[in-house]
This record gives structure tokens, sequence and C-alpha cells, in this order.
């Protein structure tokens, strides 16, 4: 089972943020099923960001099976090493 299987995996995002849209438009053309959190509309979510980022905004911010990591600036190679699959579709 691959990760685009899952449905455990969470981005905290926002409207605004360039990485987060590639990094999501990334997960869509793999078939990878994700949750999006946008942190300037759940301030428990951006406060979740700060705490796993050491006090930094840093999005897109990645839940991965109790694991957060981020994705900024946006690096397919690091994504597709993260979560386990194809760098290509």
């Amino acid at each position: 089972m691959g990760m685009r299987d899952k449905t455990d995996i969470t981005v905290y995002s926002t409207t605004w943020c360039a990485d987060c849209r590639r990094a999501k438009q990334f997960l869509r053309e793999r078939g990878v099923v994700f949750r999006e959190v946008n942190i300037d509309e759940v301030p428990e979510a951006e406060e979740l960001v700060l705490r796993v980022n050491s006090g930094r905004r840093k999005v897109p911010t990645l839940l991965v099976e109790g694991r957060y990591f981020t994705c900024s600036p946006f690096d397919p190679y690091q994504l597709a090493a993260e979560l386990r699959i194809p760098l290509n579709r």
C-alpha cells in the first residue's frame, strides 16, 4: 500500500502561498489523498505550525503518519521522498 492509498496526510497551508499551491498540485497529480487546513482561518492550526517549526510560520507544513515536515521552498524531490511516492506521474 503506497501513500496514495492513505488519508492520514494533512497539509497546513494558506491561500496566498505559492509553495502551498505547488505542493497540493503535486499531490493531486499523483492521486495522493490529503486534508487541507488553512492556517489563516484556523488559529489552532497556526499555533501548531508555529510550535512544530520552532516558532516559524512555515507553509506548507505537512503531517504524515504523526510526523511533521515543511516543504518550503517547494521541492518535488523532497516531497516525493518524504511520502515515498514516485517523483513522476
